[in-house]
């Protein structure tokens, strides 16, 4: 691992290195009126070293410096905007130079703060080099700020900051580079530190959550630009700031489901929605010179949403949910203004969350990045509800998020699935007129929400086994983008007809098959995706022009009822262990399908109390699949005849690999050593524990082990297995109860007759 984290921190660190001297080239050699590389080239080159940067942020491993992977996720979002930009200067979209300035000082000013703050926690963690990095592109972009307004002063001192990066990024970066090819035999001089050289250790911690903070940051700089003076208003040349900020928010999404972080994916994947949103909004204004209305019942509910998870953040501590309360306000202030992010009033609540979000990135990154912590209040909720036995918080580990039966590298997302359907359903309340569709700020809240996030929720619950639940959100997620483009976005117009309808009848066919499905998980599912139902419905009647007036507001109202109560028990099941918000029982239970979370149990094996549990549940005749020293095992008490008969009929190889007797010590057989060889016992004494089982001649010892008549089920008729595994698990187990063991795969076998 450490190979290979040496590897990522090369490529990162000489991606930092040739954007910067592409970037030394183009503001050393260029005038202000002949660039030496074209806006529409430079933005092409910065988009791949942003990429470049990306990949090596994200293949980091949770155990390297997280400051490292900061650096590298924010130059990639910085390199990604500025080149945007470009991009859109190349092609006349920004027709000025001073359109150009408009257009990139809210992004500089945020990343200049970011990595100061970077800069700053990387000193005080004794971090050299990537201080030194972060503080030469803080600088170059303050300077690049300073050159848009005078290019005579800033170009040339831009250049000189990323002459810096450069040499010092090149010799580090070619260094670990060079280290890595010949396997640490050459190693250039402080390249590496007696820290590199120790073990690395995982951290379980959520380190990416830095970078979706660092994208509130962008946004709400450009946001509170115009209301600050900076720029004149919010133009279609702070898109590319905006939906980067959005794209990574949907990155930081997924890689916190890989840490197992639920609370945080939901909040990064709430805001990812916004920053499309407002970027939606200045295109709308570019392309329409119109800005669009934003109707009220969509924020309002967005803010409950936001107010009810930084309730559950608490868990967290106070940071966490003080600076989510500031997104309550936020959709407050949208709900309020007709014009929402072109007014002062919302722009004044986006100047407060840069002020907040760079507090909470100094504290984020100090506290991860350094053995010494800012207090937080991370324990308060914890501590308080010690005291009341009515809530019992649920285990911060990985176990909570293990699917049923299996293993998964997610966190559940039903959390987010379900909070982005009620985001969906209320944003379609909204009635217009059959003029512009545009001209009501409904088609990013619809296609983002609806659509974006429920395919990323339907993938994560892919990758978690759960084969209904990810039907569910990809087939929803795809109808919310169809019906959102073509309804709200301009494609629907006053067309009418059957070719319409035959769409909406096959999605209609599709969820009639999720509907059934459903009546095997569970009551609230079921609820779900029937309303959902009767918003196809609506849909297919208003395709054909036969929509009763009223009826589709109804249904999507309790589509997001239905939605909201399942987002607020998925939430609340996720934080406490009990009590528990119920889902209900399926409708229809069958025989070996439906209800076997209640029947069998599924328990993690490194813990002792599941041992225990499964004990219990084996003195009682019950049967355990478990893993051993070699294969996985189906297991029996052998001092319940019926639990052996039990274990008998369910293998259906019983009678070509016959069942076999374990045993946790020899000592266990010593009330019946007499009935052995001494050459036998001398032999188990040496050859146990271990992966070696000895078939042997059945004799009356056997009835020592309480097998009573069921003993015909195991072996054969002439000999019999025994075996003492080179277990922890399996032998603590046979410790609580006697057990009677075969193999439901084999492997590998060593016998002695």
């Amino acid at each position: 691992m450490a190979e290979s984290e040496s590897l990522h921190l090369s490529i990162g660190v000489l991606g930092i290195s040739g954007g910067s001297l592409l970037l030394l080239v183009n503001n050393y050699a260029s005038s202000p009126d002949e660039p030496v590389i074209t806006n529409t080239a430079l933005g092409v080159l910065l988009l791949i070293f942003a990429a470049l940067l990306a990949y090596s942020g994200v293949r980091r491993s949770q155990s390297h410096n997280v400051l490292f992977g900061s650096l590298c996720l924010t130059v990639s979002a910085l390199w990604c905007g500025s080149g945007l930009v470009h991009i859109l200067a190349g092609e006349n979209i920004i027709n000025s130079s001073r359109g150009l300035r408009d257009a990139m000082v809210p992004g500089l000013a945020a990343f200049t703060l970011a990595l100061l703050a970077i800069c700053i926690v990387a000193i005080l963690c004794h971090e050299v080099v990537l201080s030194f990095i972060a503080l030469s592109i803080c600088l170059a972009c303050a300077h690049q700020i300073a050159g848009l307004a005078d290019s005579a002063f800033g170009q040339a001192a831009t250049a000189v900051c990323y002459l810096m990066v450069c040499f010092v990024g090149a010799y580090f970066g070619s260094g670990r580079l060079l280290s890595y090819i010949t396997q640490r035999k050459i190693q250039l001089p402080g390249t590496f530190n007696k820290d590199s050289m120790k073990p690395i250790q995982i951290q379980e911690v959520n380190d990416i959550v830095t970078v979706g903070v660092i994208m509130n940051l962008l946004s709400a700089s450009v946001l509170a630009c115009p209301l600050l003076g900076v720029v004149p208003k919010l133009f279609s040349g702070h898109v590319p700031w905006l939906w980067t900020a959005g794209v990574f928010q949907l990155g930081v999404c997924v890689k916190s489901y890989r840490s197992m972080d639920t609370l945080a994916a939901t909040f990064y994947g709430f805001t990812s929605i916004l920053r499309f949103t407002e970027g939606y909004t200045a295109l709308v204004v570019h392309f329409t010179n119109q800005v669009p209305y934003s109707p009220v019942p969509f924020p309002v509910v967005f803010s409950v949403l936001f107010f009810i998870l930084a309730l559950f953040n608490l868990q967290g501590g106070f940071v966490n949910t003080i600076y989510q309360l500031f997104f309550v306000a936020y959709c407050i202030a949208i709900a309020s203004e007709p014009q929402s992010f072109f007014q002062r009033g919302t722009q004044g609540v986006q100047a407060a969350i840069f002020v907040a979000s760079a507090f909470v990135l100094f504290i984020t990154l100090y506290n991860m990045a350094s053995s010494n912590k800012i207090p937080t209040g991370a324990g308060f909720l914890k501590n308080l509800l010690a005291r009341s036995n009515r809530f019992v918080l649920q285990t911060n580990s990985k176990d909570l998020h293990a699917p049923y039966l299996g293993y998964s590298k997610y966190a559940d997302a039903e959390v987010l699935g379900h909070g982005c359907s009620v985001l969906a359903a209320f944003s379609i309340t909204a009635s217009f007129s059959s003029g512009n569709p545009l001209a009501i700020l409904i088609l990013p809240w619809a296609v983002v929400s609806g659509g974006v996030l429920h395919l990323i929720c339907g993938s994560v619950a892919f990758a978690r086994g759960k084969t209904l639940e990810s039907s569910t959100f990809i087939l929803y997620g795809i109808m919310w983008t169809v019906w959102g483009l073509t309804r709200f976005g301009g494609l629907y117009g006053d067309v009418r007809g059957l070719h319409l309808a035959v769409g909406i009848i096959s999605f209609m066919l599709f969820n009639v098959l999720v509907t059934a499905g459903a009546l095997f998980l569970n009551k609230a599912w079921f609820i779900y995706t029937f309303t959902f139902q009767l918003i196809l419905i609506s849909f297919l009647l208003d395709a054909v022009g036969a929509l009763p007036y009223g009826y589709d507001i109804g249904v999507t109202i309790i589509l997001g009822l239905v939605s909201f109560y399942m987002f607020l028990a998925s939430i609340f099941n996720c934080t406490f262990k009990s009590p528990q918000m119920p889902f209900g029982d399926p409708f229809i239970k069958l025989s070996g399908f439906g209800g076997g979370k209640d029947s069998c149990p599924h328990l993690p094996a490194r813990k002792s109390s599941s041992v225990q549990q499964i004990a219990e549940i084996m003195k009682n005749g019950g049967i355990c699949g478990m893993p051993t020293d070699t294969v996985y095992v189906l297991v029996a008490a052998c001092n319940r005849p019926q639990a052996v008969e039990k274990a008998y009929k369910v293998k259906k190889q019983a009678k070509e690999r016959p069942m076999s007797l374990w045993i946790s010590s020899i000592k266990q057989l010593e009330p019946v050593r007499d009935q052995i060889s001494p050459l036998l016992w001398d032999f188990m004494e040496a050859a146990w524990p271990s992966s070696i089982s000895l078939v042997i001649a059945r004799a009356p010892w056997m009835e020592f082990f309480g097998l009573g008549d069921s003993s015909k089920y195991i072996g054969t008729p002439q000999s019999i297995a025994i075996r003492n595994p080179d277990c922890t698990v399996a032998t603590h187990l046979i410790n609580a109860v006697c057990v009677v063991i075969f193999a439901k795969k084999k492997k590998k076998k060593s016998c002695l007759s």
